[in-house]
């Protein structure tokens, strides 16, 4: 198995689109991992060696990439099952049959997907806990029976939002303490998604200085997204809009959803974001980010988005989430080249070059 490098691998997020790798794109940026999620509760619990996620993972592996896979169960609408119960019995079913597939095949494997998001409020407790503390075992004592323990990494999460103090509840206290004291968990996973680079750190000092101190993290999605977020109710600089046509009252959400309709050449793409100082404020990001990332020295993976929204539906609304602006592609809003592929997007195709340089 290759492992990371001591100063902490960048990689390529795909989530739930695992299908949607193309090598030829992983190469052009000089990426050589790959992290993605498979829901537990939508696989083909008899044959998951038919899922087409399961496929597409596997010919990245034989083409000679490196895995992050991360194992979600969707609790939104259920709640987590009893120790002893028939449900409980029928999720660690479905967990022994994944098991034999990707251990060994796998580098990591992330037991959550982001489980305090994954989970109903009322199930952020000791129930969520004590379900993922289950599933973490059933996986050590599998991996440690069929001698997996040298070729598949163990790590828990994904935490989100921990910048903010009401979110360090006593649920995540535990789950941090159960990885600290767990010594076949080599860390935990983090999904950065902040406001400010401070809040960044933060959420880093918290939960590194939980667990033990030869452990590692994951950083599997990182952005400014929420940053972004709060400008898609500006007005669209007047430059950009004389030029191009649109009226000087036209928002960022409504641009970038008619962007969306009717693809833009990426030189007309790159003119908008470029003329947005919100935006441009953090051209630097992944660049910034991996370098306080790996100043812990504690860094193993992180992992950058490679597919951001390409269903997305029309129109993008002044409350959403621009996940469509953070792709290292440019996503459904550029037209493709001639020979129907992606063009990389503005800036972080490049900064996701550069920051594999001065790993």
């Amino acid at each position: 198995m290759a492992t990371a490098r001591s100063g902490g691998a960048l990689g390529a997020n795909y989530n739930e689109k695992l299908i949607w790798i193309k090598h030829d794109e992983l190469r052009r940026v000089n990426a050589k991992w790959i992290r993605g999620f498979i829901d537990m509760h939508q696989i083909d619990s008899h044959h998951p060696d038919q899922d087409p996620n399961i496929k597409a993972l596997f010919r990245a592996i034989d083409a000679g990439f490196n895995v992050i896979l991360s194992l979600k169960w969707d609790c939104t609408k259920l709640n987590f099952p009893a120790s002893g119960s028939s449900e409980l019995d029928a999720e660690l079913s479905i967990l022994d049959r994944l098991l034999p597939l990707v251990l060994g095949k796998v580098d990591i494997l992330v037991i959550g997907n982001e489980p305090f998001i994954e989970a109903k409020s009322d199930q952020r407790n000791d129930h969520l806990n004590e379900f993922y503390e289950t599933m973490a075992w059933a996986v050590i004592e599998f991996r440690q029976k069929h001698n997996y323990a040298m070729t598949t990494r163990l790590y828990m999460g994904a935490l989100n939002r921990l910048d903010l103090p009401f979110k360090r509840t006593p649920a995540i206290e535990r789950f941090l303490h159960f990885i600290a004291v767990t010594p076949e968990l080599e860390g935990v996973d983090l999904h950065p998604h902040m406001m400010t680079f401070d809040g960044h750190r933060s959420m880093l000092e918290y939960c590194l200085a939980r667990i033990r101190p030869e452990q590692t993290f994951l950083a599997t999605e990182f952005t400014m997204v929420w940053h972004w977020k709060e400008h898609m109710n500006n007005m669209v600089s007047s430059k950009f809009c004389t030029k191009y046509g649109f009226s000087p009252s036209t928002k960022n959400h409504e641009i970038i959803s008619a962007a969306m309709q009717s693809p833009w050449p990426l030189e007309q793409w790159k003119e908008y974001l470029s003329n947005e100082p919100w935006y441009m404020q953090y051209r630097n990001f992944i660049t910034d980010a991996m370098r306080l990332y790996r100043s812990t020295g504690r860094l193993a993976v992180a992992t950058y988005s490679f597919c951001p929204m390409r269903m997305r539906k029309l129109p993008l609304k002044d409350d959403d989430t621009p996940w469509m602006l953070n792709g290292v592609y440019a996503p459904s809003t550029v037209r493709l080249r001639d020979d129907g592929s992606r063009w990389e997007n503005f800036p972080w195709a490049e900064e996701f070059r550069r920051a594999q340089v001065e790993e």
